[in-house]
């Protein structure tokens, strides 16, 4: 089960399409540039999509219409 659960960030983000399209592009992000918005042991996932999800929770995401 991925944390955070997706309840909480549909809170934050208004369509589980939109969230599917922010996750997909943070976690591409964070392959090719390795650069993170948190210390590698602050995440308590392992995979760059669990990871995207922590960041918008903890809103170092920012999202533009």
């Amino acid at each position: 089960m991925l944390y955070p659960s997706i309840d909480k960030i549909l809170n934050i983000i208004d369509s589980k399409y939109r969230l599917v399209n922010v996750i997909a592009q943070r976690s591409k992000q964070m392959l090719d540039t390795k650069h993170y918005q948190m210390k590698e042991s602050e995440y308590k996932s392992k995979k760059t999509i669990g990871r995207a999800l922590e960041e918008i929770e903890k809103g170092l995401v920012t999202i533009k219409d």
